[in-house]
């Protein structure tokens, strides 16, 4: 597997405690030591999408975000579905990255923490896909979560069969990345 590759991952869910997170920290400490996974603290900090704010006075948490997206050789995005949508936060932070440069053409590998929320997940692949992403979608996949308590969430992720997944679909990301950057 070639690196260090730098991968950011970003939970539609403010929550600590959210089964997505929970997700995305089970694949953040899966990882091989030469692929480094961040997860964004940052979306509960950025303002209202605000246009008139966007060529001139881009908050400081937004043009943090941007950066990380900037570095990130890959994008792990992983959330829950509201009231048959995207999460708020996570739409705005994608908006406030709709008309900027650093989004389009970043591989993304969607992650879900449950067996439902079909409606968020077609939801946010469009605005993705309108952001001109590449969604990776051969390794997308979901993990049930949902309702279960924080012990039981971490014995399923503690699981051999389930890390097996966590860690062949991370491997296929990380291959995709790699023949992404390679075909350039």
């Amino acid at each position: 597997m070639p690196g260090p590759l730098f991968l950011y991952a970003i939970c539609g869910s403010l929550r600590k405690a959210s089964s997505n997170r929970a997700l995305l920290e089970a694949l953040h400490d899966l990882a091989p030591p030469e692929v480094t996974i961040e997860i964004c603290d940052l979306l509960g900090d950025l303002p209202i999408f605000n246009p008139d704010r966007e060529a001139r006075d881009m908050p400081a948490s937004a043009l943090a975000l941007a950066a990380k997206i900037r570095a990130a050789d890959g994008l792990i995005i992983s959330s829950p579905e509201y009231a048959h949508g995207v999460p708020g936060g996570l739409k705005n932070a994608l908006d406030w990255l709709v008309s900027r440069d650093e989004i389009p053409h970043k591989p993304v590998m969607l992650v879900h923490a449950s067996h439902r929320g079909d409606f968020a997940l077609d939801a946010l692949t469009e605005v993705l896909k309108t952001m001109s992403v590449r969604l990776v979608e051969e390794t997308s996949f979901r993990i049930n979560l949902l309702g279960k308590t924080p012990e039981q969430r971490q014995a399923i992720l503690a699981d051999p069969e389930i890390r097996a997944i966590l860690v062949e679909n991370l491997q296929r990301f990380v291959q995709a990345i790699t023949w992404i950057e390679t075909a350039r």
